[in-house]
């Protein structure tokens, strides 16, 4: 089974590790596989419920949701450079940093969730 690349700022991890795997992950590659795997389903996520809101929103509203997103891409990346930062040079600092990347991407598909017609 080949594994899918995620790419992270500045980091690229191997999403190959079955989830049972994930559960018992005991050493750093371990963990970054594990945890650009979750980016990876928060990324795809995201993409599907930009899709669900460009496919119901009005032309008016979409060019606004796009002008946010363009602008939050950019705040996530940087946001998330930020909390690693203070680890630079550790071990931890890829983790710290696509875990931010993750958390964050599931609170923008929240905040686009709330824009789908109930």
């Amino acid at each position: 089974m080949a594994g899918i690349a995620v790419l992270a700022p500045g980091v690229l991890f191997l999403a190959e590790p079955a989830a049972a795997q994930c559960s018992a992950a005991q050493t750093t590659l371990e963990m970054r596989d594990c945890a650009g795997q979750e980016y990876g389903a928060a990324d795809a996520e995201l993409n599907a419920v930009y899709a669900q809101v460009k496919s119901t929103a009005s032309a008016e509203v979409m060019a606004q949701v796009r002008a946010a997103q363009r602008a939050w891409i950019p705040f996530r990346d940087a946001a998330c450079a930020a909390e690693a930062a203070p680890y630079a040079g550790g071990s931890i600092q890829p983790q710290i940093q696509i875990s931010c990347l993750t958390r964050l991407t599931r609170r923008r598909s929240e905040d686009l969730r709330a824009l789908l017609p109930n």
